[in-house]
């Protein structure tokens, strides 16, 4: 069994960056702590510290330990925090992982049917899938919003729902969406300056289809990962772009938009990804309920 403490002395020193600045802050003697790091070096068979200037450096094992050690002692704080959180009964946490591609203007659609929730304490985190679902198997988040369900896994012991599936339109700066712009879309798509989003988006294949469906060869004049900052860029003029109407609802928020056209076929998804914990989660059941209905 690993020892936990041997585990933090290593973890002090290398923080720190040699023993002696280890020793002042745990007002301990070094030589204490030369021996536990020691120990640590000897239960796990291999040299973690090495000599450098004066203070040490990470082995190659050492960046290894050290990067887990990291995580665990995150771990034990936040530990701390939730216990007395949940103590003092003042706080709602709720911890949402979003995908890379996901629509950030329909994640927050999403997310408005609990926001008015007393003391809500609100964790957003942004990432890959493969990331997000690795932490979501962990208990480092309650809930993943993805463009794509969940890998079948026994190992994650994970369950994803499909939530919605929201058609998309087009919406531009009124400078550039003009009533010709309007009665000949999606031809003028092809001359008209347009955003997209990045091939991170699940949304962005199926767009591509539909171009190829529609013999478009749209004039691309940028792209991007995160919605919201999509539609900041059309709306000072950039140019057009797609939106899923769940996204839509929060592009009263962006003055001077213009609705150009729809994309018929042309669907953003959106998967509840959970773990067995997430199950239980009374905002995770609040939002799974609201989006359902």
């Amino acid at each position: 069994m690993l020892n936990f403490r041997h585990l933090y002395y290593f973890w002090v020193v290398t923080k720190e960056g040699g023993f002696a600045r280890a020793a002042e802050r745990l007002e301990m003697a070094v030589q204490t702590i030369s021996a536990q790091v020691r120990e640590l070096e000897k239960a796990l068979g291999h040299q973690l510290l090495k000599p450098a200037g004066r203070g040490v450096a990470l082995t190659e094992a050492g960046e290894v330990a050290f990067a887990r050690a990291e995580a665990v002692f995150q771990i034990g704080q936040a530990i701390a925090e939730e216990v007395r959180e949940a103590a003092n009964h003042k706080v709602v946490r709720l911890s949402v992982g979003f995908s890379d591609g996901i629509s950030k203007l329909a994640a927050h659609a999403m997310l408005a049917p609990i926001l008015a929730t007393p003391s809500l304490r609100l964790v957003c985190h942004e990432g890959e899938v493969k990331q997000l679902l690795a932490e979501l198997a962990m208990h480092h988040l309650d809930l993943v919003l993805a463009g794509q369900s969940a890998p079948n896994s026994s190992n994650l012991r994970l369950t994803s729902e499909r939530l919605v599936q929201s058609p998309v339109a087009w919406y531009g700066p009124v400078a550039l969406v003009r009533k010709a712009e309007v009665a000949e879309f999606p031809k003028s798509l092809g001359r008209l300056p347009v955003l997209l989003p990045t091939s991170h988006s699940a949304l962005r294949f199926s767009l591509d289809r539909w171009f190829e469906t529609e013999g478009l060869r749209p004039r691309i004049v940028g792209e991007f990962e995160d919605s919201a900052l999509m539609a900041v860029f059309a709306a000072r003029g950039l140019g057009v772009f797609p939106v899923s109407q769940l996204g839509a609802s929060d592009l009263a928020l962006m003055h001077g938009l213009r609705l150009l056209g729809h994309s018929p076929g042309v669907s953003e998804e959106i998967h509840a990804i959970r773990s067995r914990r997430g199950q239980h989660h009374p905002l995770v059941m609040q939002l799974l309920d609201s989006a359902r209905g």
